[in-house]
């Protein structure tokens, strides 16, 4: 018996080992996670655009971070959202764990999270986490029609969401159809366009990619547009983690009421 609980102990003790100890976040999306798993007190770098984790330093965007910061850091595990912005030789140079979260659909955000908790040891609440944002699906439902949406990702230049953006999953689960014009996360339109498509719903994001946008109401062509307009908040929506399926009831109960 003392040999099994010597090598349980064995176990235990090399697994918290080789989870990660100090995370460098430059996957904003990712923050919202990490807070959920428990793990504040890990992340040691963060992007300027991430409002979590006081603590830590601020290194660059998640665009162009600054590799001398992060490797002053000292970090064994980095969460990138791109390889494009941070390379696995960049990584090499600061000798951390690299881990690319970057879910297009729900199911991806809880794979994602799995993966991620077992880097920080954090599997339990990983577990947890996974579980309740499945019982928040169970809270849907089902509409009569499902209303056709369009989400606008910025005025100018017209940029629309596709199949392949997290919001085509949030939408279609919420109960809606969504409008576009093609299979990736973003698109180029213009309003013609969007007049012969006609959505019934017409969403218009405000944050960072859509800054100043003239509400849509008052733009001259969207005055032959037989819809209507749904603002929300850019970050809450772009972002996928928990927030995502937070996103679709608060969307489910919206097109609930547009059709009693």
């Amino acid at each position: 018996m003392w040999l099994l609980r010597a090598a349980l102990l064995l176990l235990l003790f090399s697994t918290s080992s080789l989870a990660a100890h100090r995370i460098v976040l430059l996957a904003p999306a990712a923050a919202d996670i990490i807070e959920k798993l428990g793990a504040t007190e890990l992340v040691v770098g963060k992007t300027r655009n991430v409002a979590e984790f006081p603590q830590a330093q601020k290194v660059g965007s998640h665009i162009r971070p600054n590799l001398e910061l992060i490797t002053a850091l000292n970090p064994d595990l980095l969460i990138i959202s791109s390889n494009k912005f941070f390379s696995e030789e960049m990584a090499a140079k600061v000798n951390a764990k690299l881990f690319n979260y970057s879910p297009d659909r729900l199911d991806e955000i809880l794979e994602q999270t799995h993966k991620l908790a077992s880097l920080i040891g954090r599997e339990d609440q990983a577990l947890r986490l996974i579980e309740k944002q499945r019982q928040k699906l169970k809270q849907l439902r089902p509409l009569q029609k499902p209303p056709r949406v369009m989400y606008e990702i910025s005025e100018v230049p017209l940029t629309i969401a596709g199949t392949s953006n997290i919001i085509a999953d949030i939408i279609t689960t919420a109960g809606g159809e969504l409008v576009t014009g093609g299979n990736r996360k973003l698109l180029r339109f213009n309003p013609e366009a969007v007049l012969t498509l006609q959505p019934d719903i017409y969403i218009w994001q405000i944050g960072p990619m859509n800054q100043q946008p003239t509400p849509p109401t008052k733009r001259g062509q969207y005055q032959r547009l037989n819809a209507e307009y749904l603002q929300v908040d850019q970050l809450q929506y772009s972002r996928a983690n928990t927030q995502s399926f937070d996103n679709i009831l608060q969307l489910n109960r919206y097109f609930q009421e547009r059709q009693k």
